[in-house]
């Protein structure tokens, strides 16, 4: 993708008791157990050189330390903030590397480990499983909270510039850009990848995208894959027609639809990654952020 990033050619998938183990790692530095083995083939690694990169702890609303993953140049300040939205398995090695290449492309990046209170995803063997006693019960009012904190951690080191704030996500994350989107009146600019846009309404997921369009205080732009057994075409055809009905900034929002493109068609360590709308997304997103305030 650029030459700060890395693919690996090894032919032999990592070994879930090798350097993906999950007990004692530090946060960002392995992959969940539920989406092993990694596919080592096609995995991005980008270099922590010329960043200030690894694990801190965020203060929540409620007083409670949150972990997140940070990535900045190692010099300069007032960088655009990006918040990087974890996908339902929590920030593993693939999250930390987003926040790096934002890092690289100049930004300060920071994804919280959301489910913190609920419970550790990475150690889930079951994503079922996972789904039913962690990612179900996190509500989303908790995560725009938790989000709210980030940027003001992020204000408070100093370096980055948080009136230039993104944010972005992938799977369950993007579904969170749209809402974040709608909560924060400060946000500039989002990039949900592949992000539900429907669902049920409950106590703990009240709205979903579709239902705050209206309500976008930044544009988005969504990426999503036109092959995506999860996330119907139609329903992101209905998120289409409620951006045109939406606020200013629903208006300005866009939706790329990569033909017979799979759901996280960006996750390069999963048999799902698709090279080309992985680059494309990827330049895409840098230049809505840019066009957006963000940088």
């Amino acid at each position: 993708m650029d030459g700060d990033r890395t693919i690996s050619l090894t032919d032999v998938a990592v070994s879930r008791r090798g350097a993906m183990a999950v007990g004692g790692a530090a946060l960002g530095s392995t992959f969940a157990l539920s989406i092993q083995p990694v596919s080592a083939q096609t995995m991005i690694t980008t270099p922590t050189d010329g960043l200030t990169a690894g694990p801190v702890k965020v203060k929540t609303k409620d007083g409670k330390e949150m972990d997140a993953y940070r990535a900045m140049p190692v010099s300069g300040t007032g960088f655009g903030t990006i918040l990087v939205v974890q996908e339902i398995f929590g920030v593993h090695a693939h999250i930390a590397d987003m926040c790096r290449r934002f890092a690289k492309a100049g930004y300060y990046a920071i994804a919280p480990e959301l489910y913190f209170r609920q419970g550790d995803a990475k150690g889930y063997t079951e994503i079922p499983k996972l789904i039913a006693e962690i990612v179900a019960k996190v509500p989303d009012e908790q995560v725009m909270g938790d989000l709210d904190a980030c940027v003001a951690f992020a204000k408070g080191e100093g370096k980055a510039d948080t009136a230039k704030l993104g944010v972005t996500g992938f799977c369950w994350g993007g579904r969170i850009t749209w809402l974040y989107a709608a909560h924060n009146p400060g946000l500039k600019a989002g990039v949900a990848w592949y992000g539900r846009v429907v669902g049920d309404s409950t106590p703990l997921t009240p709205k979903h995208p579709v239902d705050l369009a209206k309500d976008l205080k930044a544009p988005v732009l969504g990426l999503y894959g036109g092959a995506d057994t999860g996330i119907p075409n139609d329903t992101v055809d209905k998120m289409r027609a409620a951006l045109k009905d939406g606020s200013a900034a629903a208006k300005k929002s866009e939706i790329v639809t990569y033909p017979d493109t799979p759901h996280a068609f960006n996750a390069d360590y999963r048999p799902s990654f698709r090279k080309e709308p992985a680059e494309d997304g990827w330049k895409r997103a840098l230049a809505w952020f840019k066009a957006n305030g963000v940088t």
